[in-house]
């Protein structure tokens, strides 16, 4: 391990996260906020000072970074970095345990949403308020990502961090250079944040809630200053904007790039997609059948709220139109199943992906059919792309470890759970990172009450979630370690 070249990329990542907290110091001066400001204020000079000071003993050091410095500095980048982001809810008050103020971090830099606070009773400022909407925003394109977008000295050694931090199977540059590509993904995630904050303002709330809001929604985070979320609100304009970002949030921001430079048919010619976008009206009507007769007498409120939740859930947003865990069992049932899928790859959503999903059930029906035809050659193909059988292996290892680690969670949440429900849903709510579950975990519940051991639990689940497992589980391979 060269830990000289770790030393200066954590001096780096640290110094430019703290970045970022100069606009919770502006919303702390604009409304009077002086415990907030403080306290984002020491934030920031301990970051510049810690992240110098391993900068300094990275100096001298340059060349690129390899595949094993990578994997360590992408791992520990997202147990360091929530660690520093949690410090301004403790330095104004917000709150008083450590182990909370870290669980909220880490589950705004994974977009999980989780929340330990009780937002009607606990007294949060506007500023604080706003970092924890800004944390998802930057977690959800990734911080590595925005790194390698910036740092053209990365070099060869910015592919490396791009690569273990995007999600998914199978990850394609949309332009030949990593860099490019990074700063492509992030002007594209800028400029929807900007468009979705305008058409907020239009719906007519202020500056602050709409930014937040867009922030959440497009890194499909789902925190909010609201209590009961976006359905304290009651305006359906405002959910219907956000169903829409949301949605599109959930896509592949990949795509995207190629629509905008001419390929206009590039989202409906991708099979995820179109699996997405069916899943997600199937589950909707599904939905919205189900709560009509009992909760909603208006189609139009019934179709709004089943669309709302459903993609929330799918895409691991988290925010909640309403109550949908007092919803009838049926319905329920379809949210908790879309708790294990999450949307496509490339998106800022979280869960194993719809891709992997297709090629399982592409690889299924082939071997099916080859109990009665032998002899037939076996080509997984997903649109027109041909997936390789090391592919298809990675895929099923990584799909098998996934339910063996949520099975493993699960158990040991029991433990510490009123009921079953409650458990499988919170244990996979926090690995998938989407947030809210059933039960006590449901849209309007939380995480608060549990007991410490448990919030450190879900926090190493949604680490986990948000790297897709190896990257952290690496570290305990111990030839990871040997030259």
């Amino acid at each position: 391990m060269n830990w000289r070249v770790v030393f200066r990329l954590l001096g780096v990542l640290v110094v430019g996260t703290a970045v970022p907290m100069i606009l919770p110091i502006l919303w702390a001066l604009w409304y009077a906020e002086w415990d907030s400001l403080l306290g984002f204020s020491a934030t920031v000079g301990l970051m510049g000072g810690v992240g110098l000071v391993l900068m300094r003993l990275g100096k001298g050091q340059g060349g690129s970074i390899l595949r094993r410095e990578a994997l360590f500095v992408v791992a520990v980048a997202w147990f360091v970095l929530p660690a520093f982001g949690a410090l301004p809810f403790l330095f104004d008050g917000t709150l008083s345990s450590p182990i909370d103020a870290y669980f909220e971090s880490v589950s705004g830099f994974t977009t999980t949403g989780a929340s330990i606070m009780n937002l009607a009773a606990t007294d949060i400022g506007k500023a604080t308020s706003f970092w924890r909407m800004q944390s998802q925003w930057l977690g959800g394109m990734g911080i590595m990502v925005l790194f390698v977008a910036i740092l053209p000295s990365l070099g060869v050694g910015g592919k490396m961090l791009f690569k273990n931090e995007v999600p998914g199977p199978i990850t394609e540059g949309v332009k030949p250079r990593i860099r490019e590509t990074s700063l492509a993904l992030w002007k594209i995630y800028g400029v929807l944040t900007v468009a979705q904050t305008v058409a907020l303002l239009v719906c007519g709330m202020d500056l602050h809630f709409a930014l937040g809001h867009s922030m959440s929604t497009l890194g499909t985070g789902g925190f909010s200053p609201l209590p009961s979320s976006i359905g304290e609100l009651q305006k359906p304009s405002v959910e219907w904007v956000c169903l829409v970002f949301m949605l599109i949030g959930g896509g592949n921001f990949s795509l995207y790039f190629y629509m905008l430079q001419g390929e206009r048919r590039a989202l409906l010619r991708d099979t995820e997609t179109r699996v997405y976008l069916g899943l997600v009206l199937i589950c909707s009507l599904l939905v919205a059948l189900t709560i009509l007769p009992r909760h909603h007498y208006d189609v139009h409120d019934a179709v709004r709220h089943a669309l709302f939740n459903v993609i929330s859930v799918v895409t691991g947003t988290g925010f909640a139109s309403e109550d949908f865990d007092a919803y009838p069992s049926f319905a329920r049932n379809i949210l908790f199943f879309l708790l294990f899928i999450g949307a496509c790859t490339g998106s800022t959503a979280g869960g194993p992906k719809l891709f992997r999903y297709v090629v399982i059930a592409r690889t299924l029906m082939l071997h099916v059919g080859k109990t009665f035809r032998p002899q037939m050659v076996t080509t997984i193909r997903v649109g027109r792309q041909r997936i390789s059988d090391e592919t298809v292996h990675g895929i099923f290892a990584f799909v098998c470890l996934y339910f063996l680690i949520f099975a493993f969670g699960a158990l040991a949440m029991s433990a510490m759970t009123p009921n079953l429900e409650t458990a499988l849903s919170g244990t996979i709510a926090c690995l998938g990172n989407v947030g809210p579950g059933l039960g006590q975990f449901g849209p309007m519940g939380g995480y608060g009450d549990l007991f410490w051991p448990g919030k450190l639990l879900m926090v190493a689940l949604m680490i986990l979630g948000r790297l897709e497992l190896y990257t952290v589980l690496v570290l305990f391979v111990p030839t990871f370690w040997r030259r």
